[in-house]
């Protein structure tokens, strides 16, 4: 696990340095909370790493160097889920527009008829989330759809949670932490690693404000931890993690979560490790 980590937070690196040209792209501008123009969707360079890394874990593996392919169903899952979310969130990250927000702006505006990029990423998201969960071993439709409904969830919640520099990467690697506990070195700590490892590689750039997450990152960060969840939690913890992502979605239509870091002194020093100063 800690090789797929390095290994991915160094082709990120990689990706982020020798990429700079693709991000100052006029298309990918966009103001921060600061009103600072910085460039968009970064979390692209996760995407391409993740499958860059996955090419190279199966050739070794077809010449005998590492696991076979085909033993692990972990990691084309973790790689679909990256590209399957990132699709979504490049959408909106390039067509999304600031007037509908949250799950109540979105649907109003379908039921006036009109289909937001955020429509696309709710039911998209359903879906791909659907067919990852379809996938896994389930005991019954049920259990699909709530796994489904999990990986959706903390997909947005990410979302939610990119709305300040480094936010979303740090509590994404917070969550991430126990499930590297439940996982070890199992298939699906090993399928995860790359893609951690290269948001690793991203968190400086975003703390720093010299780019954006964007929709693209944000999404793939949690619907990964929200799959790996799926893949390797028991079904009583797996239940309360979705009761938790169903409170925080509510929550999140109702309050805003970057007054209540900013109320609550411990998340508030938390929220600016690493931060350039107001």
């Amino acid at each position: 696990m800690i090789v797929g980590l390095v290994v991915g937070l160094l082709t990120d690196r990689f990706l982020d340095h020798g990429g700079r040209d693709v991000l100052e792209a006029p298309v990918l501008q966009r103001r921060n909370f600061r009103n600072r123009v910085l460039p968009t969707a970064a979390g692209l360079f996760v995407v391409i790493a993740a499958l860059i890394i996955e090419a190279g874990r199966g050739t070794l593996g077809a010449f005998g160097l590492g696991d076979e392919p085909g033993l692990n169903i972990a990691r084309p899952l973790v790689l679909f889920a990256c590209f399957g979310f990132g699709l979504l969130g490049l959408i909106d990250d390039l067509l999304g527009t600031e007037g509908d927000r949250g799950f109540r702006g979105h649907l109003k505006a379908l039921f006036q008829g009109r289909v937001t990029t955020g429509v696309i990423k709710i039911f998209g998201g359903a879906a791909v989330a659907l067919v990852l969960a379809a996938n896994v071993s389930y005991v019954s439709g049920r259990r699909l759809l709530t796994d489904a409904i999990l990986i959706a969830l903390a997909a947005n919640l990410a979302n939610l949670l990119d709305r300040a520099p480094g936010r979303a990467i740090k509590v994404g690697l917070l969550a991430w932490i126990p499930i590297a506990f439940v996982a070890g070195g199992d298939a699906v700590g090993i399928a995860i690693a790359p893609v951690i490892g290269a948001f690793c590689g991203l968190l400086g750039d975003d703390l720093h404000e010299h780019l954006m997450l964007g929709d693209t990152g944000a999404n793939v960060l949690g619907a990964v931890l929200g799959l790996a969840v799926v893949l390797d939690v028991g079904r009583g913890p797996r239940n309360f993690v979705l009761i938790g992502l169903i409170l925080l979605t509510i929550a999140a239509e109702l309050i805003s979560f970057s007054d209540v870091i900013n109320r609550v002194p411990i998340l508030r020093r938390f929220d600016a490790i690493g931060r350039l100063p107001e």
